[in-house]
């Protein structure tokens, strides 16, 4: 952003700020569609530190209003190609958003269909579908994605959907007020830009896929390296797991970690792990073009693996940096009979033991480690907040189990002399699901059941499933544990069952070093967003290089409720805008 619009910003905040309530709600008219009782009610709120505070006040409003007046601003809002588009109805906001997204320049077919989800869409839900037809980035869905998004949200529950449309509608809001102050996210569509230019490489043609060592997962990492010289890095280069590490050299010789992973799960979406490398990518480029240096380097690692996908040695890209890596990992084989060792090599890396092993960072040379990531859940989303602070994240045991019983006929079996495995593993979900919901923070998960060789008359003998276990605390996860196992061990005395219980991975808990999580909060604020903390259930590679420095994590919110390891996976281009502005904060407040 340069002065002028900074200039042209700061003066319509204050013009809202000082206003009168009248004047207030008239400078917001037209941001939420004929729906002026939510201006008036944010407008108590002042005065607004920054745009982003606006925008969340306002989302604030709306979620504390009761469900008719939510009802009545979704029914407010026009069918996209309906009749008062073509009738010419729309307000000047609604026809420039449907004319962008060239919904004015439907085929006749494409015509034909919107109308016919219209349609039933209204029958479903008793409102009008609504999308920010500019999209995630604020440039537009091409029709075919309008058409794709409307299909695949007529099948949602109505309580789902109706807080879905709400969410589109402050997108909506969000795209206006941009345009209302003159603010254009330059930094966040670029980070946008650059998750869209890596997901071209993939290991499947289809859906984006990029594990370990594969062409595609080198073609990403020479991008990076790429990106980053062009962003200034005074060092760039790949290390011997396949980590790309750029360093921008300060002042002094301590340096700041940071950074993420670039491998993905199957049919991944484009942000998980990826969004943290580009966020300090983005914050440096920016020191660099303003010739600026700091008191320490910043180191940032785009991290070669942390899914597991290919291999079991999750988390070896990060080991190696924390002296963890395991030489056995070597060996192991993935699906094709191909060694770790061996895909090292055909990547063009060298597959050795000593020179991984010297990768362990000297902790005495680092400050810490931070890092900003997409959160993979639908807190945030739900609580419309861009950002969040990680407190811990959690702690896990993971399982794989098989209760054993007896098969017989379903016709002739009684009730009570029945040896259900299946029943006995359904009685076990539902304890996990009551015991994780009494304690906070506490999660338990069923993720596979499987019934071998399973018919419809036959009562199932054998029932495999998986346990996943989590908490922030080591010890809360520890409780859930042994209750969890103590429960399967009377549920199977008591129907007859036998089983087992294979320990598959058991993770410590990394709760967040106080102060880098005081210095994310500090960095939040000074945007002029509300605090919110929250755990992390999913592992990071800040969990692994919390062995060896004090780590805190930053999320950023996900849309479509959250969603995450799934082609949906989305983030805004405002919200990245406030995750590097929010970077660029506390680097440039970390006094050492």
């Amino acid at each position: 952003m340069n002065d002028h619009e900074n200039g042209v910003r700061v003066h319509f905040l204050d013009q809202l700020n000082t206003a009168s309530t009248a004047d207030f709600v008239a400078l917001l008219d037209g941001t939420y569609e004929h729906s002026p009782w939510i201006a008036e009610r944010a407008a108590a709120a002042r005065p607004f530190a920054s745009l982003a505070a606006l925008k969340v006040e306002l989302a604030r409003v709306v979620r504390q209003a009761s469900v008719d007046e939510q009802l009545g601003l979704i029914r407010a809002h026009p069918e996209l190609a309906g009749k008062a588009a073509v009738a010419g109805e729309l307000t000047a906001e609604s026809t420039n958003e449907q004319q962008k997204a060239g919904l004015t320049a439907c085929t006749p077919e494409e015509f034909a269909k919107l109308q016919q989800l219209n349609a039933a869409y209204n029958t479903r839900f008793g409102f009008p579908f609504i999308l920010a037809v500019r999209g995630p980035r604020g440039t537009g869905f091409t029709r075919q994605e309008i058409i794709a998004t409307f299909e695949r949200r007529l099948r949602a529950h109505p309580d789902v959907e109706r807080a879905e449309c709400l969410r589109q509608i402050h997108r909506i809001a969000e795209i206006r007020l941009n345009d209302k102050f003159g603010a254009e996210p330059r930094l966040g569509q670029q980070l946008w830009d650059w998750a869209a230019e890596l997901a071209r490489h993939s290991d499947d043609p289809e859906f984006l896929t990029c594990t370990y060592a594969t062409p595609a997962h080198t073609a990403v990492a020479e991008q990076l390296m790429a990106w980053m010289r062009h962003c200034g890095f005074d060092d760039v280069g790949r290390d011997a797991v396949g980590n790309v590490v750029g360093v921008y050299r300060g002042t002094g010789e301590q340096r700041l970690l940071t950074g993420s992973h670039f491998d993905t799960v199957r049919r991944a979406g484009r942000f998980d792990g990826r969004l943290g490398i580009f966020v300090p990518m983005l914050a440096v480029r920016e020191l660099f073009r303003a010739g600026r240096r700091l008191p320490f380097a910043v180191e940032v690692v785009g991290f070669s693996e942390e899914e597991g996908q290919r291999y079991a040695a999750t988390f070896l890209a990060s080991s190696a940096l924390t002296g963890a890596f395991d030489p056995a990992w070597l060996d192991q084989t993935d699906a094709h009979g191909v060694s770790l060792r061996e895909a090292m090599q055909r990547a063009g890396l060298p597959g050795k033991v000593a020179g991984i092993m010297a990768l362990k960072r000297d902790r005495s040379r680092y400050l810490g480690f931070v890092e900003a990531h997409i959160e993979q859940g639908p807190v945030l989303d739900s609580l419309d907040l861009p950002l969040g602070i990680v407190t811990s994240i959690n702690g896990s045991r993971r399982y794989t189990g098989e209760i054993v019983g007896l098969a017989s006929h379903a016709g002739t079996t009684p009730m009570g002399q029945r040896r259900d495995a299946a029943a006995g593993v359904a009685e076990l979900i539902l304890f996990c699901e009551q015991r994780a919901s009494a304690v906070p923070d506490v999660v338990a998960t069923v993720g596979m059941l499987e019934v071998p060789s399973g018919s419809i008359n036959v009562i199932p003998g054998r029932c495999r499933f998986s346990l996943d276990l989590r908490a922030t605390t080591d010890e809360a996860r520890d409780a859930l544990d042994a209750d969890v196992r103590a429960r399967l061990d009377e549920i199977c005395q008591r129907r007859g069952l036998a089983f087992t219980l294979q320990p598959t991975m058991a993770a410590n808990a990394a709760p967040s070093d106080p102060d880098w999580q005081a210095r994310w909060e500090a960095a939040v604020t000074a945007l002029g967003l509300p605090l919110h903390r929250l755990p992390s259930g999913a592992g990071h590679d800040a969990m692994k290089m919390h062995e060896l420095l004090p780590q805190a994590m930053l999320f950023v919110r996900g849309g479509n409720g959250g969603i995450s390891h799934n082609p949906l996976e989305s983030v805004t281009a405002d919200d990245a805008e406030l995750a590097v502005a929010a970077f660029l904060n506390l680097i440039e407040n970390l006094h050492v």
